[in-house]
């Protein structure tokens, strides 16, 4: 009934039920009309007429209708070689660009890629000689008629323009004569199909409570005789959460909705057609124009928003003359949407049964075996699976959708794509280990034993033999508690006055007992002292030293005088104090040495609440040393709150 009117060149409206074959409506009078080198070629056409730029705009819209409608009219078009370019958002650019730049005769696209390439001076709509507007009625809605009324002013004055719905209410069609000169609206039905549904599909409205209704469209899919199922939902959340369920229960099972990027939707679609995937969740997005071979089951998982919606859902099925099956699951909320939809469409369900999944009438009325579980047998799982179809890479372009393959890049999970993708092993970085400097029990790194006994192989280059090896050893890092800390201090302190002709045997047992007394008075741990220090460098070099000339007399009756001190210092987190350095019995030269290497570096910082017992035994003992250079106090910044006896005496 359309091609006649439509190939004069004049306007139509035209309006026919789901699967009717609406796009080969519009699709072959464009191709007609068009002017290709066959044309010329015949003589029906002249070299002038020829043109680069497109001659026929559809404008459609969803991405998946875009992409049927342009096989299509490839495919229709194939004999004449009429070029067909699909124009949508959540591709690369540059394609487009450049299939426009080598010309094209007919331009199928989304409003908002249209007007994205137009404004760019890209796509040139002054050559256009008809426009046509599918599913009309979506195209005029409100959301889409700014960018209509857009693309409308880029187009010529004088142009063929052609709207196609199934659904067209009274006031869409009001709307659309403002675009169109002297329409013809043209309704086409089958004589014994009066009612607003295809009469060969089979209706079924159930009340069924939200948290059953995956298991009871678990067992609808396990129905006698189904082939491709899809299921509706309102949400783009509830279609990503019910899709994992069903591959959770066994299902080859994939989704559609808008949160997923274009390479995702079109892999899910082109599983859906391939038989790959035999059970397609998906959003309204999916609800217009696609046509699947196939499709026996289509579910509303929630309630449609009104008629027009519930019509192109269930028109998904029962295609071309086959037959099908619907069946919308309402919730309790629902029933009130659900009686206004009944009534718009005259159907006889305006109070529908509480269905349950194990609700006997339901086994009935779908030719469910008795038995079946939400599970879906293992015997029964033949279909390759969504993971089976190769993502194909569409240079996406922002979007919800962009950063899907950034996520794959990185060698996760792609929720999108199926199974995971590997990240090459050149790629991966080596893990960066923390290296531990701090030891209590074990010995310290390698650098500062080999700075240590660089020090001291240029403090003591007079050291030979076994006394050498053992000044260059690494000295080993202790943390100490603030007694130790106390008691370490004083033996220092002890070790700078001692006389350089202390070198005879007899001579250490008599520094040793006043040196004793110092060390355990110092040793005894002091109330409300808070000491945070770092021992100098130089300090340690001074140690190293003194250690390297110490005889073995000498190292005995150390032992003995430290045997007292380090019952007390219990709390020392140290295996033996320094009090080793007091009886070292050195030469004139090597005592100069210990006292140039022990002076503090001002770089060190004392936090204390009350002076240290040190600084009161360093005086006392000042006069007794020989050494030419005298030895000054590290500097200190003290915070004293209330004096001890301790520190009066």
């Amino acid at each position: 009934m359309t091609l006649p009117v439509a190939l004069t060149g004049h306007d139509v409206i035209g309006q026919a039920k789901t699967g009717t074959g609406k796009t080969l409506g519009f699709g072959l009078p464009l191709i007609e009309r068009a002017i290709v080198r066959a044309d010329v070629d015949a003589g029906r056409a002249t070299e002038e007429q020829l043109s680069d730029f497109p001659q026929a705009l559809i404008v459609v819209p969803t991405r998946e209708l875009c992409t049927q409608v342009t096989n299509d009219l490839q495919t229709a078009g194939k004999v004449r070689n009429v070029r067909v370019l699909a124009v949508y958002g959540g591709r690369a650019y540059e394609p487009q660009v450049e299939a426009l730049n080598k010309g094209v005769d007919i331009v199928v696209g989304t409003p908002g890629r249209l007007l994205d390439l137009a404004g760019q001076k890209k796509l040139n709509l002054s050559k256009v000689r008809a426009l046509v507007l599918d599913e009309a009625d979506e195209m005029l809605d409100l959301g889409f008629l700014p960018d209509v009324e857009k693309i409308i002013t880029m187009l010529p004055a004088k142009r063929q323009t052609l709207l196609f719905s199934a659904t067209m209410p009274g006031q869409v069609i009001n709307l659309a004569r403002r675009y169109m000169s002297q329409p013809t609206h043209i309704r086409a039905a089958a004589p014994d199909d009066t009612g607003a549904t295809v009469a060969n599909i089979e209706q079924h409205i159930f009340r069924a409570h939200s948290l059953d209704k995956v298991e009871t469209v678990s067992r609808i899919l396990q129905a006698d005789g189904r082939g491709l199922a899809m299921i509706f939902c309102r949400t783009k959340r509830t279609a990503a959460d019910v899709s994992d369920q069903l591959t959770q229960r066994g299902f080859a099972a994939g989704a559609v909705h808008g949160d997923l990027g274009q390479g995702a939707r079109e892999q899910a679609l082109r599983a859906f057609r391939n038989g790959k995937v035999d059970v397609l969740v998906c959003t309204d997005v999916a609800a217009r124009g696609i046509d699947v071979e196939g499709v026996t089951h289509v579910v509303n998982y929630q309630c449609p928003e009104d008629e027009k919606t519930y019509l192109h859902r269930i028109g998904r099925t029962g295609r071309a003359g086959a037959s099908g099956t619907a069946v919308t699951l309402v919730d309790w909320d629902d029933i009130p949407r659900w009686q206004l939809i009944n009534k718009a469409l005259d159907l006889p369900f305006n109070e529908p049964e509480e269905t349950y999944s194990t609700s006997p009438h339901l086994y009935e009325l779908l030719k469910i075996a008795p038995g079946t579980k939400g599970v879906l047998p293992r015997s029964e799982r033949t279909r390759a699976g969504l993971g089976a179809e190769v993502i194909e890479d569409l240079g996406e372009t922002g979007g919800r959708g962009a950063r899907t393959g950034a996520a794959r890049g990185r060698g996760g999970r792609d929720r999108t794509s199926g199974p995971a993708v590997e990240t090459p092993a050149a790629e991966e970085k080596p893990r960066r280990t923390r290296e531990r400097r701090r030891t209590r029990r074990g010995s310290t790194v390698a650098e500062e034993g080999a700075a240590e006994i660089a020090v001291a192989a240029e403090t003591v280059p007079a050291v030979e033999g076994a006394d050498a090896e053992e000044a260059a050893a690494p000295r080993r890092r202790r943390r100490r508690s603030r007694a130790g800390s106390a008691a370490a201090e004083a033996v220092e302190a002890a070790a700078v006055t001692a006389e350089a002709p202390v070198a005879e045997a007899a001579a250490p047992v008599a520094v040793a007992e006043p040196v004793a007394e110092a060390v355990a008075e110092a040793a005894e741990p002091k109330r409300a002292t808070r000491t945070r220090t770092r021992k100098p460098k130089a300090e340690t070099e001074a140690e190293a030293v003194v250690e390297a000339v110490e005889t073995t007399a000498v190292a005995e009756t150390v032992e003995a005088v430290e045997a007292p001190v380090a019952k007390k210092a219990t709390r020392a987190r140290t295996r033996k104090p320094k009090a080793e350095a007091v009886e070292a019995p050195a030469t004139e030269a090597v005592a100069e040495t210990v006292t140039e290497a022990a002076e503090p570096k001002p770089a060190t910082r004392t936090r204390t609440r009350k002076p240290k017992a040190t600084a009161e035994t360093a005086p006392e003992a000042a006069p007794a040393t020989e050494t030419p250079a005298e030895v000054p106090a590290p500097r200190k910044r003290t915070r004293t709150r209330k004096a001890t006896p301790a520190t009066e005496s």
